[in-house]
């Protein structure tokens, strides 16, 4: 088998019918065989041959020149020289064609070409304006069949003055073989406008000889050693190199360059070379060990591989040759270790000896042999190359024409990125080519300043850890560290959250406060109840810094207690009843919280306790004895206002103290960014267990606005929450990007025109949500970010129609808050470098509950401020800053994850899995299913006895974590894969398979149409292979945001209108189908029902055509 047939080989069914269909299109019809001499493909141009077929006319393939010629110009003898050369090289009289169905070089007999001239005389112009003018002569792209695939032309600049312009394909001449046609020109001129023959000899061999004596050659023991050596070399290799992009990939390489001139000045260039001496390199070595370091740099990556291309014209036969010939191998270098650059540079020589040892086997081959994953959104192996080149044109004239080459910028690109250089004098000049579908030109020119800024570094120091050595001059690291965080805000006169409260209270107290399910509080009675409380708590010994529980369901009793406590100087510990006892026990032992606010319905299913419990449902009568004055408590902006549990990597837990003072600089720095009043009305239903929920509770309190509390669960249920939104007349809103994306599926979310802004926090906005909330809603939408550890929010963005293709940031710091990406030296890295992300400033929260060495670990001094004691947050986020100063996120350092707005620590569910006696081992990682639907995945092996049931191991997970928290999935594996060093290697472990977890129910096959229609979105939507008739749709790996998203394909598909509480009620196919076949009460219409949900199907596709028909216009109208 050929590399040609294994590259088709490797396509997948689709992929190869679009090949096959794109070569019909083409026309690559076997040829008529009119030519001399045919020969087969060399290795090194099948690949090129494969891509060309995928993309015909590719620009990244075109070797262009342009040469600078000054005197007297005979125009005729220059064309009899340039066909001589035509004739003399088969190379550039060959076209490619099938035969039997396989690429075969076709050489012609002949060929003769033209010189078209385009007279420039007069026309003044800049090197940018006489470029464009050559690409514009040498465009259009090459038909591989007919030929020829090169072309020249003539521009005439003055009477003595012209630039040659020529394209060749790269299927047929390289960069070498430039010189070889400059250097026959210059002969044959001379000669030509003389009189006398060619003198140049005859060539030995054609470059179809070498395509045969190389596929001869390919099973000599020679290329054996040398596959054998590459096979080492890439062992283990990371076949990415993952640079941060301006845009996304796409998902098939596009070949659209551009490029970034470059040099290095003479002296500069002379210390680099003597560094390279002295460790006995090159300086071609020296400059590709820079590079690597600025790789490693810019992408944090501990090894780097880049493309070192090889004239590969060993053989004296091949050298005077026009052809392709170059072979660009992987050069892989381990940057681990914290090496000094003379590590680095040695390291760089011994992977380049044992290239250049190695050179014999085309790149192809080791490719085929190796078969890394196919990618056509990127190359295998390395993305990135370094080229260089002695002396760009032998300084050369002919017949009293001076010679000398124009630089031309890149208008393809094989690679992300390609760094070309050319000595020169004594100076290193060339550029930058990159990929401008990847990259923007700022980018390129910020990392070419970088590598300059590397080089005077590294000739000065030899020694210091490459990873330490500063990348920003004085003038980036200000603009990146100070202007960027000049974010200081002052707050005159304002007082704490429950005091801002208080003062709205006295000015407006028959103002409405707080609705609930029809029912209403003014501030004049939110303030009274709460006073009465506090002066409770206070009685019960709460004083300031006292924790209290709070354990209740949405409820005016909810806003009551939390105001309460923070008027008696305490500080609130959500208790969300849906968690396990297990858990609220923990968390209230480890809060040591004397009191525990509660509500009769839900004591039951909370833990016993030893703190004192008041249902606060039951104390109305008892309060109404309490002053309804506030409590005289003196609270400090350092004392604590809420502690709010997170998930911890232990298994356990962990309470994060916030303060009052990071509190009210959020709240209001959001009322001076978005200015509620009197007109708005505020929903909140997030869980006052994430906290999102504060904002949402307080802010409206000290505007003015209205609180309208969400029933108990409504945050799960899209269809309750439009019709709360319409109904209430809601104008602000919060929502988690995945519960976002579901409640725009909810048709009646069509009415709630009312909303003025909806924020987003707490996972990645995805673009395409963006786009689809701009095409529904008239609404501002904000992207906001923040931990826990920093008061809700620390920076924000507004998000725009018009915002162009990319991922949506998470903006820029909020008042009186610094953010900095650094690297793990903690130093500021350069724009667009990834790098985690620190947070310093007022919103910063005191520490862990009862864990000073984490909270020493996390929250660490700041090099950046003045002020003592000032403090910087490690997120453990990683992120980037983009050129306009506008943050974006990137993910996750660890293996913590946020789903569905909540935090978790998968470290905290491999712990209570490892607590299970049959359970060994312990992996969890989260998976996305689908666009905008990750789940957890657990992976596990058994201690040596009966294989693990991963049924009782998911009842084992429910008594001990939130049910947001319990995998999806649970995988038994004989081992878990490693990696070299020992490590679980999370890339390796293997994709659920998508069949029916091992349940405690018996599977059922469903009965009827209903349970099989049921059935069949279930498996659509929980990626399961079989659903029975009795499975639960949570233990098949359902969450309530999927449930949500049932809800609205049964009301769509099957017309059946229920709401969530009915699902959760009914969470079995055949509870389910039950509910659904219910008859009709006495007395109604039997046939209503039928009739509703014909409707219902109705005005459901007349709703999605005119939401379709909405967004195209929207975007039409862009």
């Amino acid at each position: 088998m050929t590399d040609l047939d294994a590259s088709l080989a490797a396509l997948s069914p689709e992929k190869r019918a679009l090949f096959e269909k794109l070569m019909r299109e083409r026309g690559l019809a076997p040829d008529a065989r009119d030519a001399e001499n045919t020969f087969p493909l060399s290795v090194l141009q099948q690949g090129i041959w494969f891509l060309e077929q995928l993309r015909p006319g590719n620009p990244a393939y075109i070797v262009p020149a342009a040469l600078h010629l000054r005197g007297p110009l005979d125009a005729t003898v220059l064309l009899d020289s340039l066909n001589e050369i035509v004739r003399r090289h088969e190379s550039l009289r060959t076209t490619f064609r099938l035969r039997d169905g396989r690429p075969t070089q076709v050489v012609r007999r002949a060929l003769t070409l033209e010189l078209p001239e385009t007279d420039l005389g007069g026309q003044r112009m800049d090197a940018d304006q006489l470029e464009l003018r050559i690409t514009e002569a040498l465009a259009g792209p090459f038909d591989l069949t007919a030929g020829p695939l090169l072309r020249f032309r003539l521009l005439r600049l003055g009477p003595d003055e012209h630039v040659l312009a020529l394209a060749m394909h790269h299927l047929v001449a390289d960069g070498w073989s430039v010189g070889v046609l400059v250097s026959e020109l210059s002969a044959l001129y001379a000669a030509f406008s003389a009189g006398k023959p060619s003198p140049l000899p005859e060539l030995a061999i054609q470059y179809g000889d070498f395509s045969l004596w190389q596929q001869e050659g390919l099973d000599a023991d020679g290329p054996r050693q040398d596959l054998e050596h590459w096979r080492e070399h890439l062992a283990g290799a990371n076949p990415t190199l993952e640079l941060a992009t301006d845009r996304p990939r796409p998902a098939v390489q596009g070949f659209n360059g551009a490029s970034v001139p470059f040099a290095l000045p003479e002296k500069l260039m002379a210390e680099l070379a003597a560094v390279a001496r002295r460790h006995r390199a090159t300086p071609y070595m020296a400059l590709l060990a820079v590079f690597k370091v600025l790789l490693h740099r810019y992408s944090n990556q501990g090894e780097v591989t880049v493309g070192v291309p090889t004239a590969n014209r060993g053989r004296a036969e091949v050298e005077p040759l026009i052809g392709f010939f170059v072979n660009t191998l992987p050069v892989r270098t381990l940057l681990d270790g914290e090496p000094g650059f003379a590590e680095v540079l040695g390291r760089v020589r011994a992977s380049c000896l044992g290239a250049y040892a190695h050179q014999g086997i085309p790149f192809e081959k080791v490719v085929a042999a190796l078969r890394p994953e196919r990618d056509l959104s990127r190359p295998p192996f390395f993305q990135v190359s370094l080229s260089y080149q002695s002396d760009p044109l032998p300084a050369l004239a002919m017949a009293g024409i001076a010679i000398s080459r124009l630089p031309l910028s890149a208008r393809g690109a094989r690679f992300d990125l390609e760094l070309q250089f050319f000595a020169d004098a004594g100076r290193l000049t060339g550029w930058f080519e990159y990929d401008r579908d990847l990259f923007d030109e700022a980018t390129i020119s910020r990392l070419a300043a970088h590598f300059r800024r590397l080089v005077e570094l590294v000739v000065a120091d030899q020694d210091t850890p490459v990873g330490t050595l500063e990348l920003l001059d004085d003038a980036e690291r200000r603009r990146i560290v100070v202007e960027r965080n000049a974010t200081e805000r002052h707050w005159p006169d304002a007082g704490l959250v429950h005091e801002l409260f208080e003062e709205r209270a006295r000015r407006h107290p028959r103002a409405e406060a707080v609705r609930f399910e029809g029912r209403s509080l003014t501030y004049g009675e939110l303030d009274r109840r709460a006073n009465q409380l506090a002066h409770r708590l206070v009685r019960l010994g709460v004083r300031r810094d006292t924790l209290v529980g709070v354990g209740m369901e949405r409820s005016p009793e909810l806003v009551v207690s939390l105001l309460a406590v923070l008027k008696a100087g305490g500080a609130y510990v959500p208790m969300d009843p849906g968690y396990p006892p297990a858990r609220l026990a923990y968390m209230l032992d480890d809060a040591k919280a004397p009191v525990l606010l509660t509500q009769r319905r839900v004591l039951e299913r909370l833990p016993q306790v030893s703190a004192e419990v008041l249902c606060v449902d039951e104390l109305a009568g008892e309060l109404e004895r309490e002053s309804p004055e506030t409590t005289g408590v003196t609270v400090a902006g350092e004392d604590l206002a809420y502690v709010i549990y997170t998930s911890g990597s232990t298994g356990r837990p962990k309470g994060v103290l916030n303060i009052h003072s990071a509190l009210r600089n959020r709240l209001l720095w959001m009322q001076d960014a978005y200015g509620l009043d009197g007109t708005d009305r505020v929903l909140q239903k997030t869980p006052f267990s994430f906290d999102v929920s504060v904002w949402e509770f307080f802010w409206p309190l000290m505007t003015g606005a209205v609180l309208v509390v969400a029933r108990p669960e409504a945050h799960k249920d899209s269809g309750y929450l439009a019709a709360a939104i319409r109904t209430e007349g809601i104008t602000t809103v919060h929502f988690v990007p995945s519960m976002l994306q579901l409640f725009l599926q909810e048709p009646r979310a069509a009415g709630c025109t009312g909303l003025r802004r909806v924020f987003c926090s707490g996972e990645a906005l995805p673009e395409q949500l963006q786009e689809r909330f701009f095409a529904c809603s008239k609404a501002e939408l904000h992207n906001l970010y923040g931990p826990t550890e920093a008061a809700i929010d620390v920076s924000a963005w507004a998000c725009r129609p018009d915002d162009g293709p990319g991922p949506v940031p998470i903006g820029h710091p909020i008042a009186n808050t610094r953010l900095h990406v650094l690297d793990r030296w903690r130093r500021p890295v350069p724009d667009g470098v990834p790098g985690e992300l620190y947070i310093g400033g007022h919103n910063l929260a005191r520490g862990y509950l009862g864990r000073p060495e984490l909270t020493g670990e996390r929250f660490v001094p700041s090099p950046f401020d003045g002020e003592p004691g000032a403090r910087l947050y490690r997120t453990g986020d990683l992120a980037r800053y983009r050129s306009d100063g506008a943050l974006e996120f990137l993910g996750r350092l660890d293996h913590q994850v946020k789903l569905r707005g909540l935090r978790i620590e998968l470290g905290e569910i491999e712990a209570v899995l490892a607590q299970h006696p049959a359970v060994r081992e312990a992996v969890v990682v989260a998976r996305e299913h689908t666009a905008g639907d990750t789940r957890l995945t657990a992976y596990l092996t058994g201690d040596g006895g009966p294989e693990p049931d991963t049924g009782e191991l998911t009842a084992h997970l429910k008594e001990r974590l939130p049910e947001f928290m319990v995998p999806a999935a649970l995988v038994v594996l004989p081992e878990l894969p490693l990696t070299p060093n020992g490590k679980v290697d999370r890339a390796a472990l293997p994709e659920p398979q998508g069949e029916r977890p091992a349940l405690r129910t018996r599977y059922v096959a469903p009965r009827d149409g209903l349970e099989a229609a049921l059935a069949g979105m279930w498996r659509e939507l929980l990626g399961v292979e079989r659903v029975g008739a009795h499975d639960n749709f949570f233990d098949l790996g359902g969450h309530s945001l999927l449930m949500a998203e049932f809800r609205v394909r049964l009301a769509g598909d099957l017309g059946h209108e229920l709401s969530m509480v009915e699902l959760f009620q009914y969470p079995t196919i055949g509870s389910l189908t039950e509910r659904l076949d219910r008859p009709p009460a006495p007395g109604t219409d039997p046939t209503r029902g039928a009739r509703q949900r014909a409707e219902s199907r109705r005005q459901t596709q007349n709703r999605r055509q005119q939401n379709a028909d909405r967004r195209a216009r929207s975007r039409n109208g862009r």
